[in-house]
């Protein structure tokens, strides 16, 4: 079934965002192995699973819509130098990403691309979880203090 010219380029600006997420949650999640912090390593690597799961979809439905995938384009990745930068940059990376779906899911109604919508559907409610995540880990922070947060991240 051929797809609609914008909702294919759509399709490919949010697999690129994808193909960025993994890369930075991936790097995330070997900093964090490599401090120690076996909870957050998991966590972030889960991240980035998830993030691959939405990219291997988001190439189905391009193929399904007779699309070529682009995997060569990213965007810039922001890797945190420190576990509280990294969930800053995770925030706001999906932050952007679920702005990112809620236009895509308004532009594939506009096309009358059910099929499309209702899977952006499935992977913003994904997206929202992850920032969910975040940003409860954000305000244990800024609640009990950084030392006593990552004192609990060692344990698996």
């Amino acid at each position: 079934m051929k797809g609609n010219d914008q909702v294919l380029a759509m399709l490919n600006r949010l697999l690129s965002e994808e193909l960025t997420a993994i890369n930075q949650y991936i790097v995330h999640s070997e900093m964090c192995d490599n401090w120690g912090y076996a909870r957050l390593h998991k966590v972030h690597e889960k991240r980035a699973i998830d993030e691959m799961r939405h990219a291997e979809r988001l190439i189905g439905r391009i193929l399904f819509l007779e699309g070529i995938p682009v995997v060569s384009q990213y965007g810039a990745i922001h890797i945190g130098e420190s576990v509280e930068k990294q969930l800053r940059n995770d925030c706001q990376a999906e932050v952007e990403a679920i702005q990112e779906y809620n236009a895509a899911i308004r532009l594939a109604s506009e096309q009358g691309d059910h099929g499309t919508r209702e899977l952006l559907e499935d992977i913003l409610e994904d997206e929202e979880a992850h920032l969910d995540w975040l940003e409860a880990q954000l305000d244990q922070v800024s609640q009990m203090g950084l030392g006593p947060w990552l004192a609990e991240q060692v344990r698996e």
